[in-house]
């Protein structure tokens, strides 16, 4: 069994998306990130980043202790690992798979993440901040179409590499973009989006944000600020 420490946010879906896809049994254990549940020295134990999600494998591979992963990218190489499934085992394959799943860890989520933070977040209107982010945001997506516009999958074949960027996809409407714009990448969302594990490893509860087309702008309490971006998590890893 594994437990999966899991928040809904497009990092967390990817690797629920992954324990559905490859029927890994699993437990999840929810985060309440803005009442601070991340923030507790038991969690810095599992993840020493005090970031969500992380698993934590009680019949890991190779046998012995419960063996806890963190980052999400990582958490999706060793579910494959485990599986036997959604990685190739070809060099060169296995190459782009890993290719696109680290483009998706060090580009599309980062960037997208902060064009998210300035667009919903940011308690000032900053508009170099909104310009630099939603400009890469964009640039982004011109890579993932191009790519997609000769290729059924991001690796040729379905992969963890599509399972990593679906969910940021989805959440693009949140910042005002409409993923309709990006033809090839439209087909590609539709075609993955219809595979029933994405459908429940994805699945939110009516009335989240994400099931919405636009989004206003997020007001936080300063606790709930301080819980996501300020004091407090700084504080919890000072220990």
């Amino acid at each position: 069994m594994i437990d999966l420490h899991h928040v809904m946010t497009p990092n967390g879906h990817k690797v629920k998306i992954m324990l559905e896809e490859a029927a890994l049994p699993y437990t999840v254990i929810a985060y309440n990130m803005l009442e601070g549940d991340h923030l507790t020295p038991a969690f810095r134990q599992i993840n020493p980043n005090g970031r969500l999600p992380a698993i934590v494998d009680n019949e890991p591979i190779g046998g012995g202790a419960p063996f806890a992963v963190f980052e999400s990218g990582a958490i999706l190489i060793y579910l494959a690992e485990k599986a036997g499934r959604f990685i190739p085992n070809d060099p060169r394959g296995r190459s782009v798979c890993l290719q696109w799943l680290m483009w998706q860890m060090a580009g599309l989520g980062p960037m997208h993440g902060q064009a998210h933070h300035f667009v919903r977040y940011c308690p000032e209107q900053n508009d170099y901040g909104v310009n630099r982010y939603m400009n890469e945001a964009r640039r982004l997506l011109d890579v993932m179409d191009r790519r997609l516009a000769s290729v059924d999958f991001l690796a040729g074949d379905y992969s963890i590499a599509d399972m990593s960027c679906w969910p940021w996809i989805r959440a693009v409407r949140a910042i005002q973009l409409d993923v309709a714009d990006w033809p090839a990448l439209k087909r590609w969302y539709d075609r993955v989006g219809d595979r029933p594990a994405v459908q429940e490893g994805a699945r939110l509860p009516e009335g989240h944000w994400l099931t919405q087309t636009a989004q206003t702008r997020v007001t936080l309490t300063p606790e709930q600020w301080s819980n996501l971006f300020g004091e407090n998590m700084l504080k919890s890893g000072a220990n």
